[in-house]
């Protein structure tokens, strides 16, 4: 896939490159990066050889510096924003992606672009990273689901001072709360977002998806339903490995 103003997406082997191309505006989500993510994302859940995904930012000061609000605080009508919405949820779009996501972020990772690497399944940062929240301090409230994703990724107290304080966080404190997996040197970054990529992509691929959904759907379960969506998931890929011996 190629065309794309907004992104660039590349595929080697079983890995998938995703990488957010406005660096002359800190990479800064807007209308045309909306529809450009919403074709890409449909790609990689449509593509069996795609394994695992890397989402990356270009340039060198930032992976997503929020969103364009000059772009979306200005209103359509209703009934025009009830269709876009429909036809453009990115971010359910971004949560039911079967494949693990990995998202490797540098420099500025506000707004939306926390939420973009809240979507993701694995976060890996930077030394320079810096992680926050305007919204609150703009008069509105984020709206790519970061009053969601965030408490269940960080905890409700941690969640709310960020969200209502506008504090932002260095890449230390972001890996010590739980809101990135590990921090690494700026120049290794992408290296060991790849490695890891390549580890995931040499397992069974069915295993590993369903390991995904287990954990992600058997979060709103009770510890009961979210054992028997396991044993069934399990007998699933139990089921598929036999048929190949």
């Amino acid at each position: 896939m190629s065309g794309f103003k907004t992104l660039i997406y590349e595929k080697k082997d079983a890995i998938a490159s995703v990488t957010l191309n406005r660096p002359e505006a800190l990479n800064v989500y807007n209308i045309q990066m909306r529809d450009d993510l919403y074709e890409v994302l449909g790609a990689i859940r449509d593509d069996s050889e795609v394994r695992v995904a890397i989402f990356k930012g270009a340039g060198k000061k930032a992976f997503c510096a929020g969103a364009d609000l000059s772009e979306f605080l200005t209103a359509p009508s209703p009934t025009e924003a009830r269709q876009v919405r429909w036809e453009r949820d990115v971010w359910g779009f971004f949560l039911s992606i079967p494949q693990p996501l990995i998202a490797a972020v540098h420099g500025y990772v506000l707004g939306s672009g926390i939420e973009i690497a809240l979507c993701c399944d694995i976060r890996i940062a930077s030394e320079d990273a810096r992680f926050g929240l305007p919204e609150v301090g703009l008069g509105i409230i984020p709206a790519a689901g970061a009053t969601q994703t965030l408490p269940r990724t960080v905890g409700r107290a941690r969640a709310l001072e960020m969200l209502l304080t506008n504090r932002w966080i260095k890449g230390e404190e972001a890996c010590k709360i739980g809101l990135v997996n590990q921090i690494v040197p700026r120049e290794n970054l992408l290296q060991v977002a790849e490695e890891m990529a390549k580890k995931i992509a040499s397992y069974n691929p069915l295993a590993v998806r369903n390991a995904k959904q287990a954990v992600m759907r058997g979060l709103d379960l009770s510890l009961g339903e979210g054992l028997d969506l396991e044993k069934r998931l399990a007998l699933e890929v139990a089921s598929m490995s036999g048929q190949k011996n």
